[in-house]
């Protein structure tokens, strides 16, 4: 049974290059999926590997117990002795500081999964990776990232670069770090996935606009394709933990089912429903108890009014608006 541990004060630039994934070589600025169904969802199922021991650990997000909050996101999962930091906050120092604060050793940590592009969830990437690298040139080295991470974004017509992902990865490559860029579900450890970008198979409309991003026939709304979710799958179901969701909630729950294994749903993270009408909140819990959702973490940009709402349907021990501290134990 999962259970939620709560903090307290002990708590411990872009190249058009083509990229090894772990399944295969993608170029980085292939076309946005479309909303659809990709091939992924076709294929036959993988051998399944589950996760044993899995512990995740908030390090960013607004609500904090020890450190200090912000409005972005970062976690440390640890799954049968890999750490992997998933996001990275929004300012350079937040996820440093609330690391020391945790007890939390960033040493050991030998990969990064990004979500999206945006700055609140790859604000901190240079300075924890440069935090490290003297002592352990490993740490915090490889990158995943989905496709359409390092397309070119505006705002409102303008010319000026908004992605700040297209200089970060100039910068993090110059230091010895590796991208590994994801078109599709990929198992980067026995039990552990990342989704890649996830098909928009209902509407969710889970961002929020002003940025575009060039499409085939002009500057479109950016609709974040290359949004994803990390993965667990465990004997207790899969474990899916999101900086944002802005593929919508339902979708990654659906997509993870349909490509990794059907089995209940655990979600952690932010899941932008922070602006969602009661209406939509409703249907997204309806949806989710449809597909098997157990249990219920918001951080970040969930918003207190989506915890009560998966709060009428769950257990009270399995959902919680979580802080800065707050593990989670499996």
């Amino acid at each position: 049974m999962l259970c939620a541990a709560l903090w307290s004060l002990a708590c411990a630039a872009e190249s058009p290059a083509l990229v090894e994934t772990s399944r295969s070589r993608v170029p980085v600025e292939a076309a946005q999926p479309q909303a659809r169904a990709t091939p992924a969802d076709d294929v036959a199922r993988p051998v399944q590997a589950l996760a044993n021991s899995v512990d995740v650990t908030i390090l960013s997000t607004s609500k904090a117990g020890i450190g200090e909050g912000e409005w972005g996101f970062s976690a440390l999962v640890e799954v049968d002795g890999m750490r992997i930091l998933f996001d990275t906050g929004a300012k350079r120092e937040t996820v440093l500081r609330n690391a020391k604060a945790a007890g939390v050793d960033l040493g050991g940590v030998s990969s990064v999964v990004l979500s999206h592009h945006h700055d609140d969830h790859v604000g901190g990437l240079m300075r924890l990776r440069n935090s490290v690298a003297s002592t352990a040139p490993d740490a915090l080295k490889t990158v995943h990232v989905a496709r359409g991470m390092f397309e070119s974004r505006h705002v409102g017509g303008k010319r000026r670069e908004v992605n700040e992902m297209l200089e970060l990865r100039q910068t993090f490559e110059a230091s010895g770090g590796v991208v590994l860029v994801h078109d599709e579900p990929s198992q980067i450890a026995p039990g552990v996935w990342v989704t890649g970008p996830v098909p928009r198979l209902h509407p969710e409309h889970n961002w929020g606009g002003g940025r575009q991003v060039r499409g085939p026939t002009g500057w479109v709304e950016d609709q974040l394709h290359e949004s994803q979710a990390l993965v667990i799958d465990t004997e207790a179901g899969l474990l899916v933990v999101s900086g944002c969701g802005h593929a919508g909630i339902v979708n990654i729950a659906t997509h993870a089912r349909n490509t990794i294994r059907e089995a209940p749903i655990h979600a952690l993270g932010g899941f932008h429903l922070h602006r969602a009408d009661s209406e939509h909140l409703a249907w997204t819990m309806e949806q989710l108890r449809a597909l098997g959702l157990e249990s219920f973490y918001g951080a970040h940009c969930t918003g207190k009014a989506a915890v009560r709402e998966a709060a009428k349907h769950l257990p009270a021990d399995q959902v919680a608006e979580v802080a800065v501290g707050w593990t989670l134990h499996l």
